[in-house]
């Protein structure tokens, strides 16, 4: 697709039969979207690599969730609330928005915009009307951009609250080579410890065991270093304080059936979130808020990046 204009499209994916949206920027980078869970599961750079992982068990069977990509988290995260494992958002049929609000920020001619609507089914075990607009863009140089506009749209006049975060599946070539700098020295609720609160005392963060961790009042930008790859990936994420760490490794990822006994090797989960306060809004309100994917070539020497990877931090 390298020297063509960008495209989107819209497709019927024969080996699940879910409808998909396709994007494609003209120097070769793409987005998958599925309107099942308003889930990114494929994003690829210029070479045709996938950044994102998906596992090879991941079941594209509703209800259950897609294993892998971007899921989107809402209204909770994790089972921490009255709701199923992570919200229901993530499994549910979204909506092309036809005719979306202007975006106060210029965004990417390259995207798709979705939407979700609260359902009696969800009104059942969520008792709050709402609407989700999510758009998925993609840049010209292949970043990957999600913007989340909820609204409370309650006639009742009354507040709802809800957590929410980008569950975002990296591929890695190998997680015992992987560090995420940008939360050094940060304090964390630790899920393998009843959510006690910690404070991260390492220079970064490396992986050798189980992680499930909220890192709380992150800096804008992370960046998740591939030492094998030679690959960095840059999240920047824009109004949402936390950030989601997890790995399931070896034990969690046996017990797990839509997930391989070794492919915990080869992932990680970094994704902005908002979970310490819950968002409170009124009838009437809205939230937007953003996070921002890219992948770089880095070269890693005594924790300093390479001069491309700190251009384009600056420049995202």
């Amino acid at each position: 697709m390298a020297g063509t204009a960008a495209s989107v499209e819209r497709v019927r994916d024969r080996a699940t039969g879910l409808d998909k949206f396709v994007l494609r920027e003209a120097r070769g980078s793409s987005v998958e979207v599925y309107l099942y869970g308003g889930q990114v599961t494929f994003w690829k750079n210029n070479f045709g690599h996938q950044l994102l992982f998906v596992s090879n068990k991941a079941t594209f069977k509703p209800p259950k969730a897609i294993r892998g990509g971007i899921q989107i988290c809402f209204p909770q995260l994790g089972s921490h609330g009255v709701l199923e494992q992570h919200g229901f958002a993530r499994n549910r049929f979204w909506s092309v928005d036809e005719s979306p609000p202007p975006f106060p920020v210029a965004t990417s001619n390259c995207h798709i915009d979705l939407i979700l609507k609260s359902s009696q089914e969800d009104l059942k075990v969520w008792p709050h009307s709402y609407e989700f607009r999510l758009r998925v863009a993609l840049s010209p140089r292949g970043d990957l951009i999600l913007t989340s506009r909820i609204k409370n749209i309650s006639s009742d006049g009354k507040p709802f609250q809800f957590t929410f975060a980008y569950h975002t599946y990296f591929s890695v070539s190998d997680i015992s080579e992987v560090r995420v700098e940008g939360l050094e020295t940060l304090d964390y609720l630790d899920k393998l410890q009843s959510r006690t609160r910690c404070t991260e005392q390492g220079d970064a963060v490396v992986f050798e065991s189980e992680v499930d961790k909220v890192y709380l009042s992150a800096p804008q930008k992370i960046v998740i270093i591939d030492h094998e790859k030679k690959r960095t990936f840059v999240l920047r994420k824009e109004g949402l304080p936390d950030v989601v760490v997890w790995n399931p490794w070896d034990k969690k990822a046996k017990a797990m059936p839509d997930f391989g006994d070794d492919e915990y090797k080869n992932m990680l989960c970094v994704g902005a979130a908002a979970i310490e306060k819950p968002i409170t809004l009124k009838s009437g309100e809205e939230w937007l808020r953003k996070q921002e994917i890219s992948a770089v070539p880095s070269s890693y020497s005594s924790g300093q990046l390479d001069p491309e990877v700190i251009r384009r931090m600056h420049t995202i």
